[in-house]
Formats: structure tokens, sequence, C-alpha cells
């Protein structure tokens, strides 16, 4: 029976073989169509960074047959300007629109929670390489996904969002939409041993068949190429819609499949072909086997009751089971009730974990129109006006006719001698200068530089430079405007990127966030409120007592988060609506205290310490108030209004300050009509 078990297990990993490497052909063949598709646009891309880089090479003209390609000695960089001076370090904020009205409060939680991650995570540093990489290749890609190895103390796993430079991806041929293709293969350089560490698959004998995925332009070789390395290995990810609508994920290496997960988005987990029990290691914990096999769980169960914000409550006991025990001995029957644990629906996000920001939107492209593409011809001839103005400046000079045979001293005295035989000689010495004429490659030139300024829509405003046309600080901000809104198609395509991306984070975290995780967030009074985002707190039942997930939300990015990035142009807005009375009575305490709340919250220096006295101030007076009957409002030194009144059993003369002075109250150190006083911060 052994052998035969052995025999029968040796049969079915030979079929598993043979489907698994007619899988692997059958994407070997889709990575090669679709890279053939696309290798017009990789060949681009690297002529593309070349010239943001400042390639010397001048291209030939179209109807200089083969003329040899020349380098030019000298380099206006015009490509890396403009792209340069579209780059925008501002990070979109996330805005979240609730379509049910009982959602609000979950829609403000999935807010605070996506800033937290952008503070978390790098975006820094990859909205800064992308800020380059969408304007010279015409888009970008974010890569979204749950890393498991990532944990705390509390929690395991955490949000990953990397970049990936275009030349990485390899889209679908013939398809433009990200969400409409069926599949979408990933090109990325791995080390052996990260490969092995990962999917647990050796690759050590494997090379490196792409070494192009992971350089950009000349590489430190010097000869164009990336050159290979022992170390190094080209893995190929593809992510596909499957049957069932799942997600799946094929990986491998040349030859060699390190990873095949038919709904790699779903709960893996291990059990024991044997008894049935959940394994958590190689073995099973109950008998011992170390026979398992990988099945996705549909379906969670809950271990504990947990109350929403909003006062309902999810069981975790969804009823009670009848069962009938019999006694053996005595035959005796007895009714009991089981508990019936609540099992919900595991969550699956359902969408490839790419999100493409496009530069400018172009039909039937997978990626946008690249700026580089359309000031290519203006670069390349001031390259060739650039190299001839210098040519011609070299060239030109001074010169000195002698007589044959008469030599000047050269050396460092002041005065040089020339000797000569015959008078006659002394008219035969001269100085000629050649200069050359360059104000027609010079008007050129720059005609071709506005050119592409102007193809772009970028100004002299828009750049901070000397305007001519620009008349009055009006018009210059006028033209800046005028600049920016021709730019606007650009900002309306990275905002719509980063609201999928939003998107896409909730739903993973929705999906894998197993454990709660801490949010903070400020209140209206600048304080900080520390909450939690627990996924239970978008689990609903309908009517018919089926569990689902609540992901009905609308994505979009805050219009107004640049502004309000912009603290010196907040602090003077707040300031504004101090002096207009916006906030109160400007000389009230209360007025006060709210307006350095408020800068406070937009980190104004040394506003926390002004707040803090201001608050110890109103609260004196408050007190002072309640003692004596003073009203809120005191000028330093002054009369207060309403003095020599005594509060009810006491007489006038038993207060401090009444009596014979007239009821005059003690002048308060700092009164709110001379605020001017009062330590501000710097520059307060």
């Amino acid at each position: 029976m052994n052998i035969l078990s052995k025999l029968l297990r040796k049969g079915a990993d030979k079929i598993d073989s043979v489907k698994e490497r007619d899988k692997l052909r059958v994407w070997q063949e889709r990575l090669e169509k679709s890279r053939s598709a696309y290798r017009g646009e990789l060949a681009e891309m690297e002529n593309r960074e070349a010239l943001y880089r400042g390639d010397r090479k001048i291209e030939a003209n179209v109807n200089s047959g083969n003329a040899p390609v020349k380098q030019a000695s000298y380099v206006r960089n015009i490509v890396a300007e403009l792209i340069e001076a579209q780059v925008d370090s501002n990070i979109p904020q996330p805005k979240v629109t609730p379509r049910n009205p009982d959602d609000e409060g979950r829609a403000k939680l999935i807010e605070d929670f996506l800033r937290n991650e952008l503070d978390r995570l790098p975006f820094e540093r990859l909205n800064d390489m992308q800020e380059r990489t969408a304007p010279i290749q015409g888009g970008s890609w974010f890569l979204c996904e749950w890393d498991n190895s990532g944990h705390t103390h509390t929690t395991v796993g955490e949000l990953a969002v990397s970049l990936l430079h275009p030349k990485q991806v390899i889209p679908q041929a013939g398809v433009s939409d990200p969400k409409e293709m069926d599949y979408i293969i990933m090109r990325s350089s791995q080390t052996k041993k990260a490969v092995r560490r990962k999917y647990g698959v050796d690759v050590s004998a494997e090379s490196e068949s792409d070494p192009e995925c992971r350089t950009v332009g000349s590489s430190a070789y010097g000869d164009g190429t990336a050159g290979n390395s022992d170390e190094l290995v080209t893995l190929n990810t593809a992510y596909y819609r499957g049957d069932r609508g799942g997600i799946g994920r094929f990986s491998w290496v040349n030859d060699v499949v390190v990873e095949d997960l038919p709904d790699y988005q779903a709960h893996i987990l291990r059990r024991c072909k044997k008894c049935g029990q959940t394994a958590a290691g190689s073995r099973c914990g109950f008998c011992g086997s170390s026979a398992l096999e990988e099945y996705a769980e549909e379906e969670e169960t809950l271990t504990e009751n947990y109350t929403q914000a909003d006062g309902g409550v999810i069981k975790a006991i969804a009823g009670y089971e009848p069962r009938t025990e019999i006694d053996p001995l005595t035959g005796e029957t007895t009714r009991l009730l089981d508990p019936v644990p609540t099992r919900v629906p595991r969550y699956k996000p359902g969408v490839f974990p790419f999100v493409l920001r496009r530069n400018v939107s172009v039909f039937g492209q997978t990626l946008g129109d690249s700026d580089v593409d359309k000031i290519r011809d203006e670069q390349n001839m001031i390259k060739k006006l650039g190299t001839k103005i210098e040519e011609k400046l070299l060239k030109g000079g001074s010169y000195v006719t002698l007589p044959k045979g008469v030599n000047i001293r050269r050396d460092d005295s002041e005065l040089k001698v020339i000797e000569i035989e015959r008078p006659e000689q002394k008219t035969m010495i001269d100085v000629i200068t050649v200069e050359a004429n360059i104000v027609n490659d010079a008007n050129y030139l720059e005609s071709a530089y506005q050119s592409a300024r102007q193809t772009i829509g970028v100004t002299d405003s828009f750049q901070g430079r000397k305007d001519p046309t620009a008349t009055s600080g009006k018009a210059k901000e006028f033209a800046a405007a005028q600049t920016a809104g021709r730019l606007e198609s650009k900002r309306v395509m990275k905002q719509a990127a980063y609201a999928d991306l939003f998107e896409l984070m909730f739903k993973f975290a929705l999906a894998y966030a197993d454990e709660p995780r801490p949010v903070s967030s400020k209140n209206v009074h600048g304080q900080t409120e520390y909450r939690t985002f627990d996924r239970r707190e978008f689990l609903k039942q309908d009517a018919a007592g089926q569990w689902y997930w609540d992901d009905e939300f609308l994505f979009s990015c805050d219009t107004a988060a640049p502004l309000a990035s912009n603290r010196e142009a907040m602090w003077q807005e707040t300031r504004m609506n101090l002096e207009s009375g916006a906030f109160g009575d400007p000389t009230s305490l209360e007025t006060l205290v709210l307006f350095w709340t408020k800068m406070e919250l937009l980190h104004y220096p040394g506003a926390s310490d002004t707040k803090t006295y201001l608050e110890e101030q109103l609260e004196q007076q408050r007190r002072a108030a309640q003692m004596g009957g003073v009203p809120q409002a005191a000028p330093p030194g002054g009369v207060v209004s309403g003095a020599g009144q005594a509060p009810p059993g006491q007489e006038l003369s038993a207060i401090p300050g009444g009596g014979e002075t007239g009821g005059q109250m003690p002048a308060m150190p700092y009164g709110p009509a001379d605020y001017q006083g009062i330590p501000t911060g710097y520059g307060g």
C-alpha cells in the first residue's frame, strides 16, 4: 500500500511539473509578444533620458542621408531646464467622500489613516523622483502592495508603496488602459539571495537576462550598457486576472518558476491532508503529519465582540445550534446548545497593484505624451548653434604682422623691444583683429529656446525671471497664473493618480490589516487626537443578514492642500483674519487665544508658549472676575468699568482697590488692549 501511494504521488508530481512547464512557456511567449510591441517605446526611453542628462550627440538632419553623427562641444540643456521648472514638491493629500450619510465618520477615519501613511512612507523621495520621470517618459508607475515582513510588536504587515520606471512595466499589447488589461508584467533585478529568502527557490545557477531594466541612460561601464552581474537575476512577475475574477501572480527567472499563485490576494493557509487542521509550521500540530496543502480562506471567524463608532455591535456569536447527546450507559438524551461563531467573508481588493501617472493623456497610448519628445528638435538645434558659436569665437582673435626675420622679445616685461634693421620695417608692423559675427547665430539660438518654452508653456513669470511684458506686480501674477493654467492638465493627472493610489491603499488595508492601527490627527482646537483604524469598522450586515465590507467611498485630492502647506502664506492669512475681526474682537483675550491656537496649528515659532501665556492670563482674569465682579477687559493701568461696586454681602472698602481710591482695581501687567506687548515668538 505504501508503494502504491508513492507511485501515485510520484505520478501526480510529474503531472504538476508538466503543467508548470506549460504555464511557464505560455507566460514567456506573452512577455515576448508584449515586449516586441513595446520595443519602440523602450528604445525611445533611453534617448529621452540621455537628452535630460545633457547628451552631446547632434542628430543628423532628415535629408542628410548617412551623415556622420557629430558631438557638440557646448550644450545648453533646455530639456532639463524646462522639466525642472515644472517640478512640484507638493504631495497631494487625500479627500474621502462617503456615498452614504452615515459614513461621514468612517470617511474622516480613512483620511486620517492615509495622511499617517503618507508621513510614514518616503513620499517626499518618491514624489521627487516621479516629478522628473513622468514628464521625461510620459508617465510613471506606482506599485502598492501589502508587505507581511514589515511589523511592529502588536501588528503584522504594513503598506508598501514604491516607484517603477516605465521600462520595468510591460503592458499587455494593444490595450492602453491598465484597468482594462488582462495582465501586466513587471521586470526587476533581484539578488539571488533575495529570491531565495522570499520565494524559497534556489536560482544561484541562473544569470541576469535583462540588465537594462535596472539602469536608465548611460551606465557606469561607459559603453552605454548596464553590464551583467554575477549576483543578480532578472525577476519577471506577471499579474493577471483569474477565471473567477481574482488577481493571480506568476513569477519566474529564466526557465525557473519561483512563484505560482492563482489568487495571490486571497488569504492562503496551510492545512493537514490527514486530519484537516490548520498548520502554522512545516508539520501539523495535532497529528504531526508533514503532508500539508495550501488553500484560500474564503471566510474568517470573529473571535470577540466589536462595538463600532456609531454604536453598532458585531457579535462574535451568531447564534446557537441545538445538539442531542445520548448517554451510552443510561440511554438518556440531553439537548445542548452549541454556539455558532460569526463568520464573515474575506475581503479581496480584486485590482492590479499598479497605478499609472500620465504626464499628458494621449488617445491609444498607455503612457502619456513626453515633454522631451516635444522639444527634441529645438534641443538639437541649440546644440548645433552653440557649437558653431563657440568655434567662431575661438577661431577669432588678434594677429601681428612682422617683417620676415624680425622677432619680438617674449617675456613678462611691460616694455616689449622689437629690433629692426631699416626704418621701413617699422611700417610693416601691424595688428589685425578678426571678430566673429555671431549675431544671427545667437538670435536663432534664442528663437529655438523661446520656441521650446512656448511649446511646453513655461514663461518668464512662471520661472521667476524678469518678464519685460509684465509691467506691474499684478500683471506678473496674471502671467504666472496663465502659465499655471496651461500646465493644469499635468497637475490634474497627478491628482488623479494619487486618488487611485489612495483607494488602492485603503483596499489593501481593508483586506490585510487584521490588527487595529493607531491613527493621530488634529482637532479644531489644535489638540492631537488618537484613534485606531480597525477594518471591522467597515463591516456591515444587509437586510437579509449577509455580512459585507463597505468600501463605497469616493477618493480624490484635497485642492486646498497646496495652500495649507505654504506656512508663510497661511501665517499672513491668519493675521489678516485677526485684524479684520474674523476671529472676534482683536482686543479680547479669548480672540487672541484662538488666534495663537491657529498659529500653533500652522507651526509658527513660539506660538505654543504665547498661547500658554495668554491662557494663564485669561484664567487669572476670569478668577478675578468671579471674586470681585471684574469685567473681562481692562487696559493696563486703566480704570475698570463698573469699579467700586461690591459683591453682595461685602463693603466697598473690603475690596482691594476700593474705598478711598474710588474702587479702582489694581492694574494687570498685560491687558487685552495692550496685547502688542505680549511675547509673540519670532517675528510676532
